[in-house]
């Protein structure tokens, strides 16, 4: 979409508030990521304009900055409208297997249960055979990439969550989990009673970690990394002072333990 000379885009506006919220906050992109569920890569991304922060990323940044969310919010439902696609890049004659990031959130959704109902059909294999048909509320907001930073939660990831591998003493529990649709994994932590806790996953030099206060008592989870498979991947927690991790060798089988 053209902008008028010397207007800015809704994204580039609400990039612009949202470093003058950080700004306010007096917090790093490290202290940003320690005090919310997204890492320190994704605060950079939405400060710079270069991904559009999900609400409740919007929403935590203006409770951290005491500012009042509703013109931020405006701001973040005037950058729903998609931008128009760019020209592909060429790279050796082939292009990427991934969908542009321009394509709504709601299309890949409708994709994803237009692909579920084609499964269904095929796999009942009698004309006239009624599918199971997944609801959209079920159907995971994100794969692989585009799920980098998110929550398994708010993304509908934890829908088919596997437990690879825990760790567990008598003050909380660790549990490395992976989504098989979402191609991600994360760490989760049980809390036995009100603890402050630090909960990360790892996966070779890419970590991402949240802390959540004594007072939370809904916040178990770190934000997803994107992962081929669980092998390799490393969920920690730390929680009064002792860290307990959890995870599975490269070469390991991947079983789960639930």
């Amino acid at each position: 979409m053209r902008h008028p000379q010397g207007s800015t885009a809704p994204d580039e506006s609400l990039a612009v508030r949202l470093r003058e919220l950080k700004a306010r906050t007096g917090l790093s992109l490290a202290a940003l990521a320690a005090r919310t569920p997204y890492s320190k890569s994704a605060w950079h991304r939405y400060l710079s304009s270069g991904k559009r922060p999900p609400r409740p990323a919007v929403e935590a940044l203006c409770r951290l900055a005491e500012a009042d969310a509703t013109a931020v919010l405006a701001l973040w439902e005037a950058a729903d409208e998609p931008a128009p696609p760019e020209p592909p890049e060429e790279h050796s004659g082939r292009r990427s297997p991934w969908l542009p990031l321009w394509i709504p959130v709601s299309v890949l959704a409708l994709l994803g249960a237009a692909a579920a109902v084609a499964a269904a059909v095929a796999l009942s294999g009698r004309p006239g055979s009624a599918p199971v048909v997944q609801p959209l509320s079920e159907v995971p907001r994100c794969h692989g990439t585009s799920c980098q930073g998110e929550l398994p939660d708010t993304s509908v990831c934890a829908r088919d969550a596997q437990t690879r591998s825990r760790v567990a003493d008598h003050a909380y529990a660790v549990r490395l989990r992976y989504s098989p649709s979402c191609r991600t994994a994360w760490s989760e932590v049980r809390v036995r009673g009100r603890l402050a806790r630090e909960v990360s996953v790892r996966a070779g030099d890419d970590i991402l970690s949240a802390s959540y206060p004594a007072d939370d008592v809904t916040g178990v989870n770190s934000p997803m990394l994107s992962v081929g498979s669980p092998r390799g991947v490393e969920a920690c927690a730390e929680v009064g002072g002792k860290v307990a991790c959890t995870g599975l060798d490269a070469d390991g089988p991947p079983a789960p333990v639930d």
